[in-house]
């Protein structure tokens, strides 16, 4: 069973006009083939956004302790989301990963790893950079969320181009180096678009 539409329907409804929500440059998404789409991470609200925003139907990894929960280990599947351990290299969620993406699915990551205290953009962890390296053909897709979760006042989504990963690839670029240049990506998404 998928309730991904159905989730969606409910949270646009409640969400589009709480936060006066802003989708900018949805269009340039790529409409097939694998993509990693990279976020910053302000809110606990920030998957759903990204879920209701994006065109396509986006695979999140969620932590697994919320997989032991009675109804969400029923749901989360269902809106297709996957467990992993956090705080440790999870081999499980690597291999979900990269295979989905090279199915041409569209993974949904917060470079981060945990939001934002501060609202402003953190360092980026090599996870990120890994799987841009390792997903085949898939593009990896800067995407910036400019807040305040706050009642009545503007949320901007902002999608970036794809970020080209065939030099990275071709020079064997370190796991490090990519997730600075997509950390780079979205820093210039919320600068021009604050």
């Amino acid at each position: 069973m998928n309730l991904y539409p159905l989730g969606k329907f409910l949270i646009s409804t409640i969400c589009y006009p709480l936060y006066r929500i802003k989708i900018i440059g949805k269009e340039k998404f790529p409409e097939e083939g694998g993509v990693l789409l990279c976020t910053n991470h302000i809110d606990n609200l920030d998957p759903p956004i990204v879920g209701i925003t994006c065109p396509r139907t986006v695979h999140f990894m969620a932590k697994e302790e919320l997989f032991t929960k009675p109804i969400l280990k029923t749901v989360l599947p269902q809106v297709q989301a996957y467990p992993v351990k956090r705080g440790m290299s999870d081999r499980e969620a690597f291999r979900t990963t990269i295979k989905l993406l090279r199915d041409g699915k569209v993974v949904g990551l917060f470079p981060e790893g945990t939001r934002s205290k501060t609202g402003e953009l953190g360092k980026g962890l090599a996870g990120a950079g890994f799987f841009a390296l390792k997903g085949g053909e898939a593009k990896v897709v800067p995407c910036a969320i400019i807040g305040p979760y706050k009642a009545f006042s503007q949320l901007k989504v902002v999608y970036g181009d794809a970020i080209d990963m065939t030099p990275f690839r071709e020079r064997k670029a370190s796991a490090e180096e990519v997730t600075e240049a997509i950390m780079s990506e979205i820093a210039k998404l919320i600068e021009e678009y604050k």
